[in-house]
């Protein structure tokens, strides 16, 4: 692990119309299919702290294996994978509502149901929540707790389906689809997550539009980063107890740097060596855990780049 490749940079000056995020390096061919390269970047506070070895390959491999559980649920934009790190997807025009569905009281964030109760908030995302709900309390059903999604670098905003469909964000029919697909993906995620001693609390999706209007599901799928996923088996017991639930925690390095500087204001220090090999781990823990399959790293130790760079050379 310690001398593990990573894929920091992506950038393929043959491939036309690039695109850079954060985490991800995109390519629009001529024909209407897009290159989305995972890279290795770890993105938090909005800026690059360093790179994971394999975390490309993870998200874009337990991506694949959700792809392919789901996709007699709805269309998915996954047209062929020729690398590990990279995915050939249909270019879609992305729908400006993320779908955050929640299984569970929980979360951390300022958008979170748990956030929001504890402050007091018992109407939310047009759900109506009870007295007396516990931190990480099972909900009856899974709900959707919508979110605008900010494309010009601003903050994600809560919705209600009334609103998405007042403000124009989605018409009637959009938001019924993207609902109905959001539950039912939900709900085929939590049951194979069960099958591997894992419960998927809660997730995002994103959905776009092809060129005949038809709502296509993009993005990623219950990977780690998307999605929140606790060991079952010692839930009931943690959850009696008070106590935080078991996952996957892959936040050292956030949790590093805030313990050491402002990460909005100050310079990032050297993330050390041994807290980069520990996040690579957890996250292929994750992987084989929730796909039920072994992790494979490319057995010749080539730079990562070189090997994209080949398997790419057919679209220079």
């Amino acid at each position: 692990m310690t001398d593990a490749p990573t894929l920091s940079d992506a950038f393929i000056p043959e491939l036309p119309n690039h695109y850079s995020g954060k985490v991800r390096e995109n390519y629009d061919l001529p024909d209407g299919r897009r290159i989305i390269i995972a890279t290795d970047r770890l993105s938090a506070f909005d800026r690059i702290l360093c790179a994971i070895p394999y975390k490309g390959q993870v998200l874009t491999q337990t991506a694949r294996y959700w792809f392919e559980a789901t996709r007699d649920i709805c269309p998915n934009h996954v047209l062929e994978y020729p690398d590990p790190n990279v995915v050939i997807g249909k270019r879609l025009d992305i729908l400006p509502v993320e779908m955050v569905v929640r299984g569970y009281l929980a979360g951390t964030t300022a958008t979170s149901i748990l956030t929001l109760y504890k402050a007091g908030q018992r109407e939310m995302y047009g759900h109506r929540f009870p007295d007396g709900l516990r931190d990480n309390q099972k909900l009856p059903k899974a709900i959707i707790t919508p979110t605008s999604k900010a494309f010009d670098g601003g903050h994600d905003e809560p919705l209600t389906q009334e609103q998405i469909v007042a403000q124009g964000l989605l018409t009637q029919e959009q938001w019924d689809t993207v609902a109905r697909y959001s539950l039912a993906l939900f709900a085929r995620g939590q049951a194979l997550a069960a099958q591997h001693a894992l419960i998927l609390v809660d997730t995002k999706y994103e959905f776009g539009t092809d060129e005949t209007g038809r709502i296509v599901l993009a993005d990623e799928i219950h990977t780690p980063d998307s999605s929140r996923f606790w060991i079952a088996g010692t839930y009931p017991e943690r959850f009696e107890a008070g106590q935080r639930p078991d996952s996957f925690d892959k936040d050292f390095v956030r949790a590093w740097v805030v313990a050491r500087c402002d990460p909005y204001n100050d310079p990032i220090p050297e993330i050390p060596r041994d807290l980069i090999e520990q996040t690579s781990r957890v996250y292929i823990k994750a992987y084989e855990t929730i796909t039920g399959q072994t992790f494979a790293p490319d057995p010749s130790g080539a730079p990562p780049l070189d090997r994209v760079r080949w398997n790419l050379e057919r679209f220079f």
